[in-house]
């Protein structure tokens, strides 16, 4: 099986305000729960602020935010409710995304993955590589570099 449409890639599954997402698993450097997140002033809503990660100073963002997704009375809306964080790599810098559930590692056939289907939400189409249907669920496949493109709004803070 030499066919690159059988080339199975792992993901690493999450979700944000109800939605369930994927990674590559290359792209991922951790999974942590962040600790004494130091907010920065003047900086956008989807920036949770900064935080120490073994030595390393990592921007944590949060993803429904970044994404403006509501939160769909989840867990999100307790007390309780401690987030998870995806350690990724982006132009030499580290960020951290917020989110609200880690679940598996999935491997999945490039073959079964999907563009972004016409009627999908344009605020996750701009940030999707492809989808994949997957029980009744739709995983959408997020794509770092738009995800972590914060150009003019970065620059504005």
């Amino acid at each position: 099986m030499t066919n690159d449409s059988a080339k199975l890639t792992e993901y690493v599954t999450f979700t944000s305000a109800g939605q369930l997402f994927g990674l590559p698993i290359e792209r991922v450097q951790d999974v942590f729960k962040p600790t004494n997140i130091t907010r920065v002033p003047l900086a956008g809503s989807e920036i949770a602020g900064v935080l120490n990660l073994r030595g390393r100073i990592v921007t944590a963002i949060h993803l429904s935010a970044r994404l403006d997704l509501e939160h769909r009375g989840h867990a999100a809306a307790t007390k309780d409710y401690a987030p998870m964080a995806i350690g990724l790599e982006y132009e030499a810098e580290s960020f951290g995304l917020l989110v609200d559930f880690v679940g598996e590692v999935l491997k999945l056939t490039e073959a079964d993955r999907e563009p972004n289907p016409i009627n999908l939400d344009r605020k996750l189409a701009r940030v999707s590589s492809g989808v994949f249907r997957l029980d009744g669920q739709l995983l959408v496949v997020l794509d770092v570099g738009r995800v972590l493109d914060l150009g003019a709004e970065a620059a504005a803070a």
